[in-house]
């Protein structure tokens, strides 16, 4: 039986300071620093148990980590009370949503973490030389060649092998696109001009050069192999996905959870499954975002061709299939229904006439506005006021962003959004993390996934592991948290069983 497909997005946003220097490494220190000191006491994330050259393909994925007493982070790399990550990823800020048991609560902290961007935004203004700005974009692609990742995190089973996995999504990654691209204008691809193509359906395709590989930032694969589970590696595996778009569709990025999961649940289910293959995958990504027309064929494993959305179709009747026969238990009843609904609209009216799905679809939405504009105002394609169209469509500030004026659907309560900015979801071990950190954050030296670090006042540092996502939840610990008055009494609490 399937593994629950505990999950979450890590969004790397872009970052310009207009006004003053723009050192982005310095910006997105500020822009977090400034957040966390208004909002919490900072609890720095324990950076003892990464290790991102760790290969899925390497035969011992089992070494135990070290524990290292002279702890090592960063201190612009901050734990949330609402269980999440907030730090500087290289020349951005990044927010890791909090681990959610459901593709809908994925949708509800990756908003989070677009308002509290927005708080971080209006905090870090006041810190600015005068007449400077810090703007922020929700988006993948500088316009230069430079791409920047919405990543996204799946618990696996680690009994399905590494090889069942690829199968499993490759197929799906280069064609999901059709439905969570989020559009650009012109092209980056090496060897390509940047008007070889005037629109394209995805941020992230022109950046993909291997099939199946380690890295992030050079030689990007569309299977991503890093091994960091975060929990037990005995019987898990964390799938951790970089190709894909970050999305300001709500329903783009709930199908885009939702479906990969669902695929994912099903070959866990049923290992000899036979899925869709492409014989160039790294070929067909770009062919596929190339031609928003949708009607460009690539070519199958089987020696035949093949349109994206008909690829789709294939994963779609995989996935109903799976429901039907599970009930979709691993990722959710009600969220497996609701993506099928969706994800069957959104293929139909791909085909009939995309403009029926501009409220769902961030491509299509954002194409609706850009050839609007250069039919109103004679521009050619290509231009550079069109490009600037592209961003601020991603643009943070209230006021300027364009996709919220795009009517597209939303699915979470705005309730939900505020609550969920400074408090963890309640069906994972976030829970225990993110109440920790609101409680006790004077007392925890550091935080990471899988374990906390306290110092209560006597040596040696108190190390509270954290092994399996599911455990640490409300249901589990809220009144061991709530009858804790201090750290020292949690850590005597913890050590009776809880469950």
């Amino acid at each position: 039986m399937a593994v629950p497909k505990v999950c979450g997005l890590e969004t790397e946003y872009g970052i310009l300071v207009r006004g003053a220097d723009n050192n982005p490494v310095t910006a997105s220190a500020l822009l977090i620093n400034a957040y966390t000191g208004a909002a919490q006491e900072q609890v720095a994330f324990d950076l003892i148990a990464e290790d991102p050259q760790r290969d899925a393909r390497s035969p011992d994925p089992l070494d135990p980590y070290e524990f290292d007493p002279e702890l090592e982070y960063t201190p612009v790399n901050a734990v949330l009370t609402n269980g999440a990550r907030y730090y500087v990823d290289h020349a951005h800020p990044e927010m890791s949503t909090p681990e959610v048991r459901t593709p809908r609560e994925a949708v509800i902290w990756d908003r989070a973490g677009e308002e509290i961007i927005r708080q971080s935004m209006t905090a870090a203004q006041r810190l600015v030389p005068d007449g400077a700005e810090i703007l922020i974009h929700k988006n993948n692609s500088d316009g230069k060649g430079n791409s920047y990742g919405c990543h996204e995190n799946y618990l696996v089973d680690r009994g399905l092998p590494f090889g069942k996995v690829i199968s499993a999504v490759m197929a799906h990654f280069v064609t999901r696109q059709v439905f969570a691209g989020a559009g650009k204008v012109g092209c980056e691809l090496p060897g390509m001009a940047s008007d070889s193509v005037s629109f394209q359906i995805s941020q992230r395709a022109d950046f993909f050069e291997e099939e199946v590989g380690l890295e992030t930032t050079v030689r990007r694969p569309i299977v991503n192999t890093r091994d960091e589970p975060h929990c037990d590696p005995a019987k898990y595996r964390r799938l951790h996905v970089i190709a894909g778009d970050a999305n300001m569709s709500e329903v783009a990025t709930f199908l885009k959870v939702a479906s990969t999961a669902m695929l994912l649940a099903a070959a866990e289910d049923d290992p000899m499954m036979e899925m869709p293959a492409l014989a160039n995958p790294v070929r067909a990504i770009t062919q596929v975002s190339h031609d928003p027309t949708l009607t460009a064929v690539v070519s199958t494993y089987e020696g035949t061709t093949v349109r994206a959305i008909e690829v789709q179709w294939q994963l779609f009747e995989i996935a109903r299939l799976w429901v039907e026969r599970t009930g979709g238990e691993a990722v959710g009843e009600e969220d497996c229904n609701l993506a099928l609904r969706q994800w069957e609209q959104i293929l139909s009216g791909l085909e009939s006439d995309p403009l029926t799905v501009a409220d769902r679809v961030d491509w299509v939405a954002k194409q609706r506005l850009i050839n609007a504009y250069a039919d109103r105002h004679n521009v050619v394609a290509g231009s550079a006021s069109l490009r600037a169209i592209d961003l601020q469509y991603h643009d943070m500030r209230p006021s300027k962003g364009l996709a919220s004026r795009c009517g597209l659907v939303t699915l979470v309560d705005g309730n939900e959004v505020q609550q969920a900015t400074t408090h963890p979801p309640t069906s994972t071990r976030a829970y225990f993390r993110g109440r920790c950190v609101e409680r006790y954050g004077h007392d925890i030296i550091a935080a990471n996934w899988d374990s906390m670090v306290f110092d209560i006042g006597v040596d040696p540092l108190r190390r509270v592991p954290m092994d399996d996502p599911l455990r640490g939840t409300a249901e589990l610990v809220a009144n061991v948290i709530d009858n804790s008055a201090t750290a020292v009494d949690l850590v005597a609490a913890l050590a009776e069983p809880i469950g």
